[in-house]
C-alpha cells in the first residue's frame, strides 16, 4: 500500500545548501530580527557575523572539514551560532541530549571519534576528555577560543554530512544517522513550504535545541523561512503565552506534554492570536488534540518525523486536520506500508545511513525491486485511514496476546477518557497461556482502578483481547527530553 501525497518536490535539495539559502538571507536583509534571547533581539546581520567568528575559532582551534564536533547545550544565540558557525567551516556537528550521563556521552563521543566539543557543564568538560584519545578540543558554547580567520565558508557540498544524530534506530544500541546536506535542506524546505512559513512569522522557541524537532523544524525552519523567533530556555506556560501576546508571535511547535500543560494552565486561549500550532515528537491522543483545540480556537497541526528522515508526513494546513492522524507526505515524500503494516519512506530528506554500522544499515534497508531505489524500513507501525497516515507505535512495542496484535497507542486512547486516570502507558507482560497480556502502567490523582475495573470500562470499546489484565500504579511515566513515554523502560 502507497499513500499518495504531493510529490511537487522542484528545487528540494537540488544542489544547493541550508548555508547558502541562509548566507543570502542575511546579507539581503541584515537588520532583520531573527533571535530574541531575554530582553535582547539579535539581527540577521549580528548573526551572520557571530557565525562568521565562531567559524574563525573553530580553524583557529586546527579543526579541519569533515571532523566531527559533539554539541550539548541548552538554547542559546551563542549555542546555534556556534552550531552554524561549524556547519559553516565543514564541520560535522554531532548533537547530543544535555541530559546524558557519563557512558552514553562517552559512547558518543568515541564512537564519532569526535575531534571536538561544545559542552555547557565543567563535567560534561571532563567526560569528553576522559572518553577521548586525546587532542580533543573541548570548549562552551561561547566558544572561548582565540579568534582565527574563518577563511572561505560554506564550502560543503550537498553530498557531505552535516549532523550525525544518535538514536536506537530500528534496532540495538545507539548509532549515529548521517544526515547531509541535501537531507536538510530538503526536509526544511519541505516544512516551510507545507506550513506556509514566510519572513512575517515568529515561533515561540521552547524545545531541546539537540533535537531534531527544536533543531531542524524549529531553528532551521525560522532561518530557512527568513522568519524570527523567541528563544525560552525551556518549557513554561506562562512564558509561551507571554510569547504569544508581548512578541507577536504567529506560531508554536509543541509536543503533547506542553499542550496538556497549556490546557491544564486555563490560559491556552491566549494562543488563539496564533496562526498555527503543531504537535509532534509522540502521538497526540485524540481527547488532548480535541481540548487543544477548543481551547486555542484553532486545530492543532499534528505531523510526523523521526531522526534518520527528518520531516516525513504531515496534516494539512489547508483541509482537515484530522485527530490521531498525522496527515499526509510532505512534497517528494513516499510513504509505503509493507504487509505487517510497518512504514517505510523514500525521499530527499531520507538518511543514506548510520555511521559505520554496515550490519544496521542492511537491515534499515530495503529494496522492493520497483526501480526507484531503497526504502527506509522505519521501525514503525501505521495504517492508511483514507489516505491519512495513522501512527500505531513501533514494531518493537507491538503487543501479541492469544495470537491477535494489540497495538499500544489505541488502548491508551481508550484508557485515558476513564476519569481515575491522568496519564497511562500501554506494554506487554510475557504469559505462558496467551504469550503476552495487556499491562497498563497508570499515574492515577487517587484509587487506581483494578483490571477489572478497567475491562468494565473498556467494554464496547476495545476488543477482548486488546483489554488490560494487569494494572501497575507507578508515580510517573518515564519519558525523554521531549517528553515522549519511553515503553522500553517500564517492566
Amino acid at each position: 500500500m502507497v499513500l499518495g501525497g504531493d510529490q511537487a518536490a522542484a528545487g528540494l535539495a537540488a544542489g544547493g545548501t541550508l548555508l547558502h539559502s541562509w548566507s543570502a538571507q542575511w546579507r539581503s536583509a541584515p537588520e532583520s530580527p531573527l533571535w530574541k534571547q531575554g530582553d535582547r533581539w539579535w539581527t540577521a546581520g549580528e548573526f551572520d557575523e557571530a557565525t562568521r567568528r565562531a567559524a574563525g575559532r573553530l580553524r583557529a582551534a586546527g579543526l579541519e572539514s569533515g571532523q566531527r564536533v559533539v554539541w550539548s547545550t541548552s538554547s542559546s544565540v551563542d549555542s546555534l551560532a556556534a552550531h552554524v558557525g561549524a556547519l559553516r567551516a565543514g564541520l560535522v556537528v554531532v548533537p547530543a541530549n544535555t541530559a546524558y550521563t557519563e557512558p552514553e556521552l562517552a559512547h558518543i563521543v568515541r564512537d564519532v571519534r569526535a575531534s571536538a566539543a561544545i559542552v555547557e557543564r565543567p563535567d560534561q568538560a571532563d567526560w569528553v576528555r576522559a572518553a577521548s584519545a586525546g587532542g580533543i578540543v573541548v570548549t562552551g558554547p561561547s566558544l572561548d577560543l582565540p579568534d582565527g580567520d574563518p577563511g572561505d565558508l560554506d564550502r560543503a557540498g550537498p553530498d557531505d554530512p552535516a549532523l550525525i544524530c544518535f538514536t536506537s534506530g530500528t534496532t540495538g544500541a545507539p548509532k549515529g544517522a548521517v544526515l547531509r546536506h541535501r537531507n536538510l535542506l530538503a526536509a526544511t524546505e519541505s516544512v516551510t513550504r507545507a506550513w506556509r512559513m514566510t519572513p512575517e512569522d515568529r515561533l515561540i522557541h521552547c524545545l531541546p535545541i539537540f533535537h531534531a524537532h527544536g533543531l531542524a523544524v524549529g531553528a532551521y525552519g525560522t532561518m530557512t523561512a527568513g522568519g524570527s523567533a523567541v528563544l525560552l530556555p525551556g518549557f513554561d506556560p506562562v512564558a509561551v503565552v507571554d510569547a504569544a501576546r508581548n512578541d507577536r508571535a504567529s506560531l508554536f511547535f509543541g509536543v503533547p506534554t506542553m499542550f496538556h500543560r497549556l490546557v491544564g494552565s486555563g490560559r491556552a486561549g491566549e494562543l488563539s492570536t496564533l496562526r498555527l500550532c503543531v504537535s509532534g515528537s509522540a502521538p497526540l491522543p485524540a481527547d488532548l488534540h480535541a481540548a487543544a483545540t477548543a481551547a486555542i480556537g484553532s486545530t492543532v497541526l499534528e505531523r510526523y518525523g523521526m531522526t534518520e528522515t527528518l520531516m516525513n508526513t504531515s496534516n494539512p494546513y489547508e483541509g482537515e486536520r484530522r485527530a490521531g492522524t498525522v496527515g499526509f507526505p510532505l512534497p517528494g515524500v513516499e510513504v509505503r506500508l509493507d504487509d505487517s503494516g510497518e512504514v517505510l519512506l523514500r525521499g530527499p530528506n531520507v538518511f543514506d545511513g548510520y555511521f559505520e554500522r554496515d550490519a544496521a544499515n542492511a537491515e534499515a534497508f530495503r529494496d522492493l525491486g520497483d526501480g526507484g531505489g531503497r526504502w527506509f524500513a522505519t521501525g514503525d507501525l501505521g495504517a492508511d485511514e483514507d489516505g491519512y497516515l495513522v501512527i500505531r507505535g513501533r514494531s518493537k512495542e507491538l503487543i501479541i496476546s492469544g495470537g491477535f496484535n494489540v497495538y499500544p497507542t489505541e488502548v491508551e486512547d481508550v484508557l485515558l477518557r476513564h476519569p481515575g486516570i491522568r496519564e497511562v502507558a500501554v506494554t506487554g507482560t510475557a504469559s505462558e497461556e496467551w504469550g503476552e497480556v495487556v499491562t497498563a502502567w497508570v499515574v492515577t490523582d487517587g484509587d487506581a482502578p483494578t483490571a477489572d475495573e478497567l475491562r468494565a470500562f473498556c467494554q464496547g470499546l476495545l476488543a477482548s483481547y486488546k483489554q488490560p489484565r494487569l494494572v501497575r500504579v507507578v508515580d510517573a511515566l518515564p519519558r525523554n527530553a521531549l517528553g515522549k513515554v519511553v515503553r522500553g523502560q517500564l517492566g
